[in-house]
């Protein structure tokens, strides 16, 4: 008895992602299915980075199509491919960059900027091509945090180069200041200078543009979520009520201006004791989830307050490049692996589709 094409896709239809829990047929993962002789081949073309994953998808995939009768040998290459996918209606999208994440909060002091490079590192460890943009003028963060110091280079006119750290693309206000220098500058000028570093940085190839938003949901938040083209934004809180009210803000605006929301992280969500084990809630437990349930979107996961995350990111060595085996870490990639996900089911950017049309008079 010979195997059919058919009974590979039954197969393979029966099986769900570990991931997206979605089978690799409905998700459209299965690509160049070729049965001759008994011996199978095909490829399973993931929609989000997922490097770790991609020895046990393998072995899943292979294991389910040997039990078939009449199969003799197996062959399977899994990869990823990140396509650009939909922004506000009216934002073009950047050159040389397929999605923008924002992450944003309703207010400073939540580990907003902490979380970002660590999910950037996170994505890029997934073999995603990431950069990084550090919308805080006033308070610009990243340079210190990954560890780059001097400044950018200008090879083209106009244009910036986008500084190298951990394998990010990076650009902030930070490389063209003095780290003591203030911005003493009003909202015009700061949106100004934030699309210039948006725009006039080279961006290389990029699957994801991490953007630090700063904090709050002023005249300068609202106009980078209106012209900034926007894939979908992450909200940081943390558990207590007031931080939460301001979170609730955030995420309305993104609403608002017709941004996704991709989903909420609760950040210092609880407190180990490193001398005794004990486990406390520090600021209260269970609001992250809470907002989501209320808001109708998904909870990506909490993060500890440990005293490691604050060290690590202070000595421009972010906990996931830091500590790459750790528990933490292990969540920082699994939260970045949910945002991919959802990133991966949201429309895909159709512009590149349709042909210019120029009027001429003849």
């Amino acid at each position: 008895m010979s195997v059919t094409v058919e009974a590979v896709q039954g197969a393979l239809k029966g099986l769900v992602d570990p991931n997206t829990k979605i089978d690799f047929v409905a998700a459209k993962n299965l690509k160049n299915l070729r049965v001759e002789s008994g011996d199978v081949s095909f490829d399973i073309v993931l929609g989000y980075p997922a490097k770790s994953q991609f020895d046990s998808i393998r072995k899943l995939v292979i294991n389910a199509v040997r039990e078939l009768p009449g199969v003799k040998n197996v062959s399977v290459n899994v990869s990823s491919q990140i396509v650009a996918h939909a922004v506000q209606r009216g934002v073009k999208l950047l050159p040389g960059v397929k999605n923008i994440i924002a992450v944003a909060s309703g207010k400073g002091g939540v580990g907003k900027s902490t979380t970002a490079v660590n999910l950037a590192l996170a994505l890029a460890a997934e073999g995603a091509q990431v950069g990084i943009l550090d919308a805080d003028i006033y308070g610009p963060s990243q340079p210190m945090m990954l560890g780059i110091t001097g400044r950018p280079e200008s090879i083209e006119e106009n244009t910036i180069e986008p500084m190298q750290g951990h394998g990010l693309q990076a650009s902030s206000i930070g490389f063209l200041i003095e780290a003591d220098a203030p911005m003493v500058w009003r909202g015009p000028m700061v949106t100004s200078a934030l699309e210039q570093l948006l725009r006039q940085t080279r961006w290389r190839d990029l699957d994801y543009l991490i953007v630090d938003m700063p904090p709050g949901t002023g005249d300068i938040q609202l106009t980078l979520s209106q012209k900034v083209p926007v894939t979908g934004a992450v909200i940081v809180t943390t558990p207590q009520d007031i931080a939460l009210l301001d979170a609730r803000k955030g995420l309305k605006m993104f609403e608002k201006v017709g941004v996704p929301i991709v989903g909420i992280i609760e950040n210092m969500s609880t407190y180990v004791c490193t001398k005794c084990g004990h486990e406390e809630h520090i600021f209260g437990s269970g609001g992250g989830e809470k907002m989501c349930k209320e808001y109708g979107v998904d909870f990506l996961g909490a993060l500890p307050l440990n005293l490691s995350i604050r060290e690590q990111a202070d000595a421009g060595r972010p906990t996931v490049v830091a500590d790459p085996d750790s528990a933490i870490s292990a969540i920082y990639k699994n939260i970045a692996r949910q945002v991919a996900i959802r990133v991966a089911t949201l429309s895909k950017d159709m512009s590149s589709k349709f042909p210019s049309i120029v009027v001429q008079n003849t």
